[in-house]
């Protein structure tokens, strides 16, 4: 037991600064790790629980940037996703989950002219929280979702950073929410792995942060597609060898 909790505790260091520096993939590495120890449902509270300390850690680093309006705009995208999946009485399968979750990173690496999307309009804000939300609610991430509205918007690295996670709060707090029914199986050692997860994840993204500060925008953008699609490949193989 000592070694896994040593293990989620490195895990939650390294993909909070990775979540620091790009916003995402943090949340779709730590996924990857609880979905081998854990239950599909409470894997996904779980990392909700982790990625929303992360991610709020993150949005208080980058609180200034913030551009509230799209946040708000994107909350409502998200409580219309929820009601519908509450109404559908949608439960998460791990095939299912593994191969959405490879699928993502394609969106990244579609032409800008074939969809043009942008958060700081007004529409495209609510249909990234509806998209998003929706995805994050079903599967556990959706960072190449809500990044395809970002990467081609004019807004800069600090204010993607900041927008995104703020709006990732939001979206780990509904999803804890959802899933809440599928932590009674937890004990109370990985009760305590999760409290101490706590300020790993503060480290981490402060560590990602200040990283960020250090990188260009063309830099930023080209490392995000890279590093998404290389672990959407695992998560894909994954699911296609669950179907096998």
């Amino acid at each position: 037991m000592i070694w896994i909790g040593a293990v989620l505790l490195l895990s939650v260091f390294l993909t909070s600064m990775l979540s620091g520096i790009f916003g995402m993939a943090g949340g779709l590495v730590l996924l990857g790790i609880l979905l081998l120890i854990l239950p599909v449902g409470t894997a996904i509270a779980v990392q909700g629980a982790i990625q929303l300390i992360a991610n709020g850690s993150r949005a208080y680093f980058s609180r200034a940037y913030i551009d509230l309006r799209v946040l708000a705009i994107m909350t409502g995208g998200l409580v219309t996703a929820a009601i519908a999946l509450f109404i559908l009485r949608y439960t998460p399968d791990l095939a299912t989950v593994c191969i959405t979750i490879g699928l993502l990173p394609i969106l990244l690496w579609i032409p800008q002219h074939w969809l043009a999307l942008d958060a700081s309009k007004p529409h495209h804000a609510f249909l990234c929280g509806l998209l998003g939300g929706g995805i994050n609610l079903a599967v556990g991430v959706a960072g190449p979702t809500i990044d395809m509205f970002f990467i081609r918007t004019p807004m800069d690295r600090r204010t993607i950073i900041a927008t995104k996670a703020a709006a990732q709060v939001v979206n780990h707090a509904a999803k804890i929410a959802f899933y809440w029914s599928a932590t009674a199986n937890l004990a109370p050692f990985e009760w305590g792995a999760i409290a101490l997860a706590a300020p790993f994840a503060v480290l981490g993204t402060s560590a990602g942060h200040w990283v960020l500060q250090r990188l260009t925008d063309a830099n930023f953008k080209r490392w995000t597609r890279l590093i998404v699609s290389t672990i959407g490949i695992y998560y894909l193989a994954r699911g296609i060898s669950l179907l096998i």
